[in-house]
């Protein structure tokens, strides 16, 4: 097998677990196909790098020659600096025309959508990041919901561990399901993490940093039995059903109806995971979906598989 070059781009303020996540994913690959792999980590400069943790990491100076099998952008609380340092996209942009696949951790992808390498492209980020990441970068086509997607060559992900996920996807291409699937074991994570971005509290995620909407969106996550349409929420907000829909898509990202579908998504998933909890009839009720045919659509929509599959295998 050919051995392949991974190259970790990191910058001051980068999070250790984007980069440790992937190294050890591509490491463990290593070690069971011998020579798969070379991994460095490298960075704009030889000097060492000031995690976001506080701690040092030593680099590899990142050369414009510099050829790559694959290239991973990591994300942090640096990402804002990288994102506007003329240097590093340079290095992305000189990088991305030799290398056979590009990726991004977290965050990162502000950094690959600076350089302009997801411009027209597919691409997710950290779910905190949705709705800031869709005003900045309206040309690229952001799958909020997403563990990690692939376009072409150039894959991103989400939050942190979704690192991992992206790293066990890319060690299948190159060395087939079997071992990525051991990679897995050998981690002690799912080889395929079922659902998406949702199922991480989605609340949190429409939350903003100026909390324009806390309120109502806490009111209701309390009333999903209710029929929550916007005319309701507009109302509740003391604002017109047309200035509340753009208000609410500017402050959060994306619209009353997705919001209110994410907050009923949640709670039927709460429910499902107890094993002696209602039916999915009852459920469907309860989150305010009304019958169970309409939860299902909601749950292939979202999660590609049906409200049964997040059942508790020890229902009867």
């Amino acid at each position: 097998m050919i051995r392949r070059d991974i190259a970790i781009l990191i910058f001051d303020g980068a999070q250790i677990l984007d980069i440790a996540g992937p190294v050890a994913a591509f490491e463990i690959a290593g070690q069971l196909v011998p020579d798969a792999y070379r991994i460095r980590v490298v960075g704009s400069g030889a000097e060492p790098v000031r995690l976001s943790s506080g701690s040092a990491m030593t680099v590899e100076r990142f050369e414009t020659e510099m050829v790559c099998d694959t290239l991973i952008v990591v994300g942090g609380t640096g990402t804002e600096k990288a994102m506007t340092d003329q240097t590093t996209l340079d290095l992305i942009r000189g990088a991305a025309p030799h290398a056979r696949r590009i990726a991004s951790v977290c965050s990162g992808a502000y950094i690959l959508a600076a350089a302009g390498l997801l411009d027209g492209r597919r691409a997710t980020t950290h779910w905190v990041c949705n709705g800031d990441f869709q005003r900045r970068f309206p040309k690229v086509k952001l799958e909020c919901d997403q563990i990690f997607v692939r376009d072409g060559s150039v894959w991103t992900s989400a939050g942190i561990t979704a690192g991992i996920d992206m790293a066990l996807a890319l060690v299948a291409e190159d060395c087939g399901d079997d071992i990525s699937r051991t990679v897995a074991r050998y981690l002690v994570v799912p080889h395929r993490r079922m659902g998406g971005q949702s199922q991480f509290s989605p609340l949190m995620e429409l939350e903003t940093k100026n909390g324009k909407f806390h309120d109502l969106l806490r009111w209701a996550s309390e009333h999903l039995d209710h029929r929550l349409n916007v005319e309701d929420l507009a109302e509740k907000a003391a604002m017109s059903p047309r200035n509340f829909a753009r208000a609410f898509r500017l402050d959060t990202g994306m619209t009353p109806a997705k919001a209110i579908e994410r907050l009923r998504i949640d709670h039927a998933r709460a429910l499902l995971d107890d094993s002696a909890g209602p039916s999915v009839e009852e459920i469907a009720r309860r989150s305010g979906f009304g019958e169970a045919e309409r939860m299902r659509r909601s749950f292939f929509r979202i999660f590609g598989r049906p409200p049964q599959a997040f059942r508790s295998p020890k229902r009867a």
